[in-house]
């Protein structure tokens, strides 16, 4: 069968797995409609038990994610911003942090006494410290920078490493590496020295996910100073660093969310695992340090060309991953030495039956443009489905991801599935400026947000229809913030190109996102568009909301009521334009939801408007 709009909505959703230092307890974080769940699993027993309760487990610094760690038999996980201790298995959680701020991304000291961690108030970010217990009051590490993250233990317990950058930067555009000392207090440790490492704050070198190694000889991190983000070695002893393997590809990803891992040590030193994002597509690759040779991971895991969330069991060569593709829904796997996997949680134990599912292609076009990249890239999922024949191209739907500084990947996407099981192809659009084609390519937006998005999109749309991929007379424009405000801008740029949009929590007035926004993108516009006041002019070009008048295709926006990133009320002018002209629209706004969808009654919801949405002005639309 088809995908049901239920069946996405009950979807569980994995953000995180991590191995308890015993190397027999894997923990992982699922969301359940709107809340967070953490979940353990023995691996002598296979029977997963959920650990948490009804509390809801999630760090709300930024744009989330640092959610828990575990260590010693302890899980410390993060609800409504204070960190919590329990014991697994336990039946109650301890708080170990006071009611006052955000706490992310905690990780506990090699001796199981001290938890570290990033703490946001007030618009001021640091790193604190508490012990395990909670028995004293937090203390700051580090404070002076705008954003911190990444905190990590040598494993002698007296050094540790972070990453920090300031406005107007981004993580992936100019962040430093440093190093701290830590010496005994009057009741917690205190950083007495520190000294950057590696990376440039001015905004041309970015360093992510920094680690040492089990004997504490070497800093891991990975670093985009080559222009891609690849994995770099720093001996502490010499100083000495170099790139255990420098290529065209991705060892890293924009630090968008905190807790992201891309890269681990096994448990003897002797060998690191990374993941290699290439053109959408990631791969599991080993690296032996003594012969300094990778080994890409063959067997069962080749399946998969999506994986996330990287951890080795401290015991033995046993890799946990967030797994899937474009025709396996995510699931929880290890993968052994002997590359056998094993599953520990689908997201759904409903699975799709694959007559119904796409395999997307690779696809690349040129552009005419003044821009030095002149190509651009997506992935084309044709509509799948047997009981659905025709000769004609198909009608077709371009989507553009947020950001806009992110990427379309070879991923499970249940929304791309939903569309093409009805009929309909998806082009999910890699625009320059996406992440995961190189530093160049990302860069490229700079200053040109608005523009070569724009571009990209309607060259995308004329590539398809030139191959016969799609139908010209029925093309949909589809995105959520970033990508909505490409929707935007490309409506009003092509009227009566296209056939119909759909926006998500759409920006539409730029000046108002630079005031409105929240502080990890609040100096994000300085980059992709310009200063204030300097540019008002390209702030006022560059915003829907000054030109939504010419709007004149059919457009469908949803909303959530208590988005913070872009307020109702960008979405509310739109809406106000389309309705004073008469333009067709339709407009959903969602009690309790933010910059995205949660609950699975929302989920739901959505789908179902859409597909009613599609049929009325593009399936059944009389000049179609």
């Amino acid at each position: 069968m088809r995908i049901k709009a239920t069946d996405v909505a009950t979807q569980l959703r994995f953000s995180d797995v991590l191995w308890d230092t015993d190397g027999e307890s894997l923990l992982w974080r699922e969301e359940r409609s709107d809340r967070g769940v953490l979940v353990c699993e023995l691996l002598k027993d296979a029977s997963p038990i959920e650990l948490t309760g009804e509390l809801s487990v999630r760090a709300r610094v930024g744009y989330g994610g640092g959610d828990f760690t575990v260590s010693h038999g302890s899980v410390y996980f993060v609800v409504e911003g204070r960190l919590l201790r329990q014991a697994l298995f336990d039946v109650s959680a301890k708080p170990i942090t006071p009611e006052w701020g955000q706490c992310t991304s905690p990780t506990v000291s090699p001796d199981g006494k001290y938890l570290l961690y990033v703490h946001s108030a007030d618009k001021v970010d640091l790193l604190a410290l508490v012990d395990t217990q909670g028995d004293n009051w937090p203390v700051k590490l580090g404070e002076g920078h705008d954003f911190y993250m990444q905190p990590c233990w040598h494993p002698q317990g007296t050094l540790i490493a972070w990453v920090a950058w300031d406005h107007p930067n981004m993580p992936w555009d100019g962040t430093a590496l440093y190093l701290g000392e830590l010496s005994s207090g009057e009741r917690l440790p205190v950083l007495t020295t520190q000294r950057v490492l590696s990376g440039d704050p001015s905004g041309n070198t970015a360093i992510f996910q920094p680690g040492f190694s089990p004997d504490g000889r070497y800093l891991s991190y990975i670093s985009n100073q080559s222009g891609w983000f690849n994995l770099y070695l720093l001996d502490l002893n010499s100083g000495e660093k170099e790139p255990l393997v420098r290529e065209e590809a991705e060892h890293g990803v924009p630090a968008w969310i905190h807790g992201l891992r891309t890269y681990a040590w096994t448990a003897d030193g002797k060998a690191l695992y990374f993941l290699r994002l290439k053109e959408g597509f990631t791969s599991l690759v080993r690296f032996d340090l003594e012969d300094k040779r990778q080994e890409p991971i063959q067997g069962e895991a080749q399946q998969y060309t999506s994986l996330k969330q990287i951890a080795v069991s401290p015991k033995e060569d046993r890799i946990a991953l967030i797994a899937s593709s474009p025709t396996i829904p995510p699931c929880i796997i290890s993968v052994s030495r002997q590359d056998k996997v094993q599953i520990h949680r689908r997201s759904s134990e409903k699975i799709p039956s694959k007559l119904y599912l796409s395999q997307p292609q690779s696809l690349s076009w040129s552009v005419e443009t003044q821009s030095p990249i002149t190509c651009c890239y997506g992935l084309y999922y044709p509509p799948t489905n047997p009981d659905f024949e025709s000769a004609e191209p198909p009608p077709a739907i371009i989507k553009i991801h947020g950001g806009p500084t992110s990427q379309f990947e070879a991923n499970y996407h249940a929304e791309t599935q939903f569309f093409t099981s009805r009929g309909f192809a998806v082009l999910e659009l890699n625009y320059r400026g996406s992440s995961g084609y190189g530093k160049a390519y990302t860069d490229a937006l700079k200053a040109n947000w608005g523009l070569l998005d724009v571009e990209d999109t309607r060259s995308a749309a004329d590539y398809l229809v030139s191959k016969g991929l799609a139908d010209g007379k029925r093309l949909v424009l589809m995105g959520g913030s970033a990508g909505g405000y490409t929707v935007l801008l490309c409506l009003i740029a092509c009227p009566g190109f296209f056939k119909a949009g759909i926006c998500r929590y759409a920006v539409s007035n730029l000046f108002t996102l630079a005031a409105d926004t929240h502080k990890f993108e609040e100096r994000y516009l300085d980059s992709l568009v310009g200063t204030l006041p300097q540019d008002a002019d390209r702030y006022r070009k560059r915003s829907p909301v000054f030109s939504a008048d010419r709007i004149q295709d059919p457009l469908a926006i949803f909303q959530g009521e208590d988005d913070r990133v872009v307020p109702k009320a960008q979405s509310d002018e739109i809406v106000e334009s389309l309705a004073r002209r008469g333009v067709p629209h339709l407009y959903r706004v969602f009690e309790g939801e933010g910059h995205g969808w949660r609950k699975s009654e929302t989920i739901q919801s959505y789908y179902e408007t859409l597909e009613t949405f599609l049929t009325q002005y593009v399936v059944n639309s009389a000049d179609s």
